[in-house]
């Protein structure tokens, strides 16, 4: 799915936020898969404010959402080169 450049969804692509880091002169230094969430299928209706901890929808799909867990994410280092 494309990325919304607003992020509406309150969804972030990890390949945008790479990108967009590395455009302000950050360096990309290491990844974790260590929140990520395979259950989260990115596609909820009032995005990641439907899951845990926020449930947006209330009682509605509460039981479904809850399964699902938190939102999935990622983890990325990044340091800022030193000036020459």
């Amino acid at each position: 799915m494309p990325q919304d450049p607003h992020a509406k969804s309150g969804s972030v692509r990890e390949d945008y936020a790479i990108t967009l880091v590395e455009a302000a002169g950050f360096e990309l230094v290491g990844k974790s898969e260590i929140n990520v969430n395979p259950k989260d299928t990115k596609d909820h209706p009032q995005g990641v404010w439907s899951l845990s901890p926020a449930f947006r929808e209330g009682e509605a799909n509460r039981e479904r959402y809850a399964a699902i867990g938190e939102s999935d994410h990622f983890t990325l280092r990044f340091r800022k080169p030193l000036s020459h």
